[in-house]
């Protein structure tokens, strides 16, 4: 009798515990905070890779390189509706939204080696501004932008890669660098209207409400980069910021939101000052979160990160960079090799825009480039035909089979992290008649697949801008490239001391005369050339006759190549030579 009470009192406490079993299996099923780390399903370390999906649901006008009219999404969409009409404007963006992230960027992120993507959410997609709310005070809830954050996270599921949504752009904007939330002056602030903070904080019960079972979300990154003066409106974007309270009262307000209806999910804070200024936030509210932080055009060094290190261990929580890019691949090299080195996670901005500094370019169009032209007053206005093809065709060319591909960042941003080794940017077999292009020099660091004096820029630090690549084409190493007129690549802006190093393969063994095809300008130019293995380094002189924009075979002393793999370096002596190509022809 007493073996049968203890079993009905185990199935009677099985039973009142059955209630409770749901949330306590799903929460074990979720990305959380424990202690200084965010841990995975298994309670393991899990260090985020991840990529944001910047400009698809709120365009910044420097992703489509406008200039003269202002930066905002609303603002470039008020002047393509001059240009082509409501209807064809709404056509556009239709375009965009169907096209610039699909499954198959999703894909390919996975095949590159990110385990997540951070989602920029622009309010607009889910609820209706405050001014065209039909009752004040009242929520209007949009399905278009829940759709495309469904399909979103299928896509995630599918490939097991984590989606974290960010809300990128609040009701009524979080800050004064207007394109970062699509902000409208003339209207309320986030922080000038209680209305807008109601629907800030509404919007997330109800995204915390549709996603609070899902695991492959990882956490909500409830504002991005608010930047307000809160004390002082000289100090716009709150770098100097000592208290936060609004913001801070914002992000705990958020938080019972969610908590209201979600248990389960890690939940991302981000200071004032685009992200950094934690004054007056800390410590943590919630046992399940995490700080974020964002960092851009400064040196990868431990103390850039030590005030975030010294959160993290002070207040035993985790921290996440939640946004970084916009540089070279050095620079990329440098800073996840800074990060992983102290277990932070973090994220990449963006996929893709137009530009070589991310993964994925987006082409620009010829008609779009006459709308550019006409925007920076630079060029004629473009007819309503010719400017609605090309922003047709700019929109399509956002999907991910049409974009432009850039190994080099992949690459940077994975294995030369872990790798010293350089690898060829093709596999170049050099036969007779073979033409290597000068920029497909092999992919690496700098100083072992290249070297070139300006890699990164690091203007935050030292106060000075630099372009890294100046000619603006092809790859983001600190190499320059520029595009010719006949839609090749050259080599520019050498100066001494600089080399590149090019691994070929040689299909056959023999005699081979090989030909640098150079231009210089008003001085004399100097560089060598040199199959390594080979102890003598073969000069090439530039006349200085030579004038700049003429092109000029220079022909090296016949050389004899064994068959396989070998590698070649161009050095420059003096400054000012373009370098476009090497001819390898073999003698008979």
């Amino acid at each position: 009798m007493k073996r049968i009470n203890q079993v009905r009192k185990l199935l009677l406490h099985f039973i009142w515990m059955l209630p409770l079993l749901p949330f306590q299996l799903s929460a074990q099923g979720f990305i959380r905070a424990s202690g200084e780390q965010i841990v995975d399903r298994n309670g393991q370390n899990i260090l985020f890779r991840g990529m944001g999906l910047g400009g698809w649901m709120l365009q910044e006008g420097y992703m489509l390189k406008v200039n003269g009219i202002g930066q905002q999404q609303h603002v470039i969409r008020k002047h393509i509706e001059e240009l082509i009409g409501p209807e064809k404007t709404a056509e556009f963006y239709t375009e965009w939204l169907s096209n610039h992230t699909t499954r198959k960027d999703i894909e390919a992120m996975k095949a590159w080696g990110f385990n997540s993507v951070r989602l920029p959410m622009h309010y607009n997609l889910y609820t209706l501004p405050i001014e065209k709310e039909p009752v004040k005070g009242k929520h209007t809830w949009l399905q278009q932008g829940f759709e495309y954050t469904d399909s979103l996270l299928s896509w995630c599921r599918d490939n097991q890669v984590y989606l974290i949504l960010d809300l990128h752009a609040a009701p009524g904007g979080q800050g004064n660098d207007l394109n970062i939330s699509d902000a409208d002056p003339s209207k309320p602030f986030l922080w000038q209207s209680e209305e807008n903070l109601q629907k800030t904080i509404a919007l997330w019960k109800k995204l915390a409400d549709r996603y609070k079972n899902e695991p492959w979300i990882a956490a909500y990154d409830i504002i991005n980069e608010p930047n307000w003066g809160f004390t002082d409106p000289a100090d716009k974007n709150g770098l100097q910021e000592q208290g936060n309270q609004p913001l801070k009262k914002l992000m705990q307000d958020i938080t019972t939101a969610i908590r209201s209806v979600d248990t389960n999910h890690l939940i991302i804070i981000e200071g004032n000052g685009w992200g950094n200024n934690y004054n007056g936030i800390l410590p943590p509210w919630d046992k399940n979160m995490a700080l974020s932080f964002h960092k851009y055009w400064n040196y990868n060094t431990q103390e850039a990160i030590q005030q975030f290190l010294d959160f993290r261990k002070k207040y035993q929580v985790p921290i996440w960079l939640g946004e970084t890019g916009e540089n070279s691949n050095t620079w990329f090299t440098q800073a996840i090799s800074l990060m992983e080195r102290n277990n932070i996670g973090w994220c990449w901005w963006p996929l893709k825009k137009i530009g070589i500094n991310n993964p994925l370019e987006i082409k620009s169009t010829e008609g779009y480039n006459a709308v550019l032209n006409y925007w920076a007053k630079k060029g004629p206005r473009p007819t309503p035909e010719i400017a609605y093809q090309g922003l047709l065709e700019l929109a399509r060319n956002t999907h991910f089979d049409k974009a432009i591909q850039h190994i080099d960042v992949v690459d940077a941003m994975f294995r030369q992290v872990n790798s010293t080794a350089t690898i060829p940017y093709k596999t170049t077999t050099i036969q007779h008649g073979t033409i290597l292009s000068a920029a497909d020099y092999d992919l690496g660091r700098n100083g072992l697949a290249y070297f070139d004096l300006d890699t990164a820029n690091y203007r935050v630090s030292t106060g000075k801008g630099s372009a890294g690549n100046r000619g603006h084409a092809y790859r983001n190493d600190g190499v320059d490239i520029r595009m010719m007129e006949n839609n090749k690549y050259t080599i520019t802006h050498t100066e001494p001391g600089e080399w590149l190093q090019y691994t070929v393969h040689f299909s056959e063994a023999g005699t081979y005369t090989i030909e640098l095809l150079l231009s210089a300008h008003t001085q004399e130019g100097a560089l060598e050339f040199t199959l390594i293995g080979e102890e003598k380094a073969h000069r090439i002189s530039v006349p200085k006759a030579f004038t700049k924009g003429e092109w000029k075979y220079f022909v090296l002393p016949a050389l004899p190549v064994q068959a396989g793999e070998r590698v070649l370096q161009v050095k420059f002596l003096t400054s000012g030579i373009e370098f476009q190509s090497i001819r390898f022809t073999k003698s008979n």
